[in-house]
């Protein structure tokens, strides 16, 4: 997973990586906003989920506190992220701000 992680974030398109954990209620309300931004978006941004107990490296290296937690990656960098729930509008708006 980290290969492809680090090949996915080094896109120039941006790329949505969802932190989430298979015991967090938020995050299983998070789960239908998240795959519908992905299907909006279709070729034009990226999308990863990311399993915090599964992914403990990439989770200490981006300094993950909490779940679910949105992170949009453009060129290997980290341009933006919110932790918790958060309407769909709001995470459109963030990701057209970094196209």
């Amino acid at each position: 997973m980290r290969k492809l992680f680090k090949k996915t974030i080094a896109s120039e398109n941006p790329t949505l990586v969802y932190f989430y954990a298979s015991w967090c209620v938020p995050c299983k309300l998070m789960r239908p906003t998240v795959e519908k931004i992905v299907e909006e978006g279709s070729t034009a941004i990226n999308s990863l989920e990311l399993d915090v107990e599964e992914e403990k490296a990439i989770v200490k290296k981006y300094k993950i506190k909490g779940v679910p937690t949105l992170v949009l990656f453009k060129n290997g960098l980290p341009l933006w992220r919110h932790t918790g729930v958060m309407p769909i509008e709001d995470i459109r708006l963030a990701i057209n701000e970094h196209r």
